[in-house]
């Protein structure tokens, strides 16, 4: 038995529109399918990156919040691959999106770094 691939992350969102917008129009991702389940008040989105479908994205009514801080048992964050970690930075500030100070992996020597998503999921780019 083998695990073939990851197929995909499912996430809970607290405002639909605003998540939306962050995954698609800052991290770049294509929305797939969308569609709105009328009996659970709840939007599931689907979204691609480079044709790969990785992220469904959740709306519930008042969902919990997540618990972040400190790190608890459970999903700690999700991280990206990127080619240039610098331009990413620049971006993100321009998106008034903060990333935490580039850091280096010791055992690899690759740059990475962290910010939130709307909800304060950690979000990692790494870069490759």
């Amino acid at each position: 038995m083998k695990i073939s691939k990851l197929h995909h992350i499912a996430i809970i969102c607290s405002d639909y529109e605003k998540s939306k917008k962050f995954y698609t129009e800052i991290l770049g991702f294509t929305i797939k399918q969308e569609i709105y389940r009328a009996a659970r008040q709840s939007y599931k989105l689907d979204l691609s990156l480079n044709e790969d479908y990785l992220i469904e994205l959740f709306s519930f009514p008042k969902p919990p919040n997540r618990v972040t801080k400190p790190e608890a048992t459970g999903l700690r964050h999700i991280a990206f691959g990127v080619d240039n970690i610098n331009d990413w930075v620049i971006f993100l500030k321009a998106n008034k999106i903060n990333p935490e100070p580039i850091r280096v992996d010791e055992f690899t020597n690759k740059r990475f770094t962290f910010f939130t998503d709307p909800d304060n999921l950690p979000i990692e780019l790494y870069e490759l």
